[in-house]
């Protein structure tokens, strides 16, 4: 059976629930609720497990902080013996507009602590992530009170409409592979059919 671990980013504690930098939990959540799963708590991480047309998906949601992701990812994949290849890493980007969702295959952690402890942890930045763009409409000074913050009222359809697209996202992936999901992927904008976000 070919086995993915897909990691979704985000920090423990109801404090950070639905937050903004939280969006790699939810994520993971939506995928784990739209196939029936449940978690379990493990070492180091949250953990469910997808079996869906012949493949198993083991979903984390780490338990340690952001900031030291890397160490719940590594003990997951070298567990499960997964290829470094055949993992998801779903990820807040205040880079990309609310509009947009990236799929990668590798790239620069661009200031994430989250992905920088990961590439730290792994001495490489050759690991496929999901980035879900969040927006950069803060006051100069604001940044980390807007990651940490919640979706404002009007960005949640946007947001919900991302999050079902994200599931289909981690399914495509493992069915047609990563060049192909992120041509279907990368240019979509989300939230425009009225003009508006």
């Amino acid at each position: 059976m070919v086995k993915l671990l897909i990691v979704g980013l985000g920090n423990p504690g109801p404090d950070y629930r639905h937050s903004r930098h939280n969006i790699g939990f939810d994520v993971v959540d939506a995928f784990v609720q739209k196939h029936e799963g449940a978690f379990r708590t493990e070492r180091l991480a949250e953990v469910a497990e997808i079996k869906w047309k012949g493949r198993l998906f083991v979903c984390i949601k780490p338990t340690t902080f952001m900031n030291l992701s890397g160490k719940a990812f590594r003990y997951w994949m070298e567990k499960e013996k997964i290829a470094l290849e055949s993992t998801l890493t779903i990820v807040d980007d205040l880079a990309l507009p609310l509009s947009r969702l990236r799929l990668r295959t590798a790239g620069s952690h661009a200031g994430h602590n989250g992905l920088f402890d990961i590439q730290t942890v792994l001495g490489t930045d050759k690991y496929p992530r999901l980035r879900f763009g969040i927006g950069n409409h803060f006051p100069k000074g604001m940044q980390i009170d807007f990651v940490l913050g919640k979706w404002f009222p009007e960005e949640i359809p946007v947001v919900r409409e991302k999050i079902e697209k994200c599931t289909e996202v981690i399914e495509n992936v493992s069915v047609m592979g990563f060049e192909r999901t992120m041509n279907m992927i990368n240019n979509l904008e989300f939230g425009k059919q009225d003009g508006t976000l």
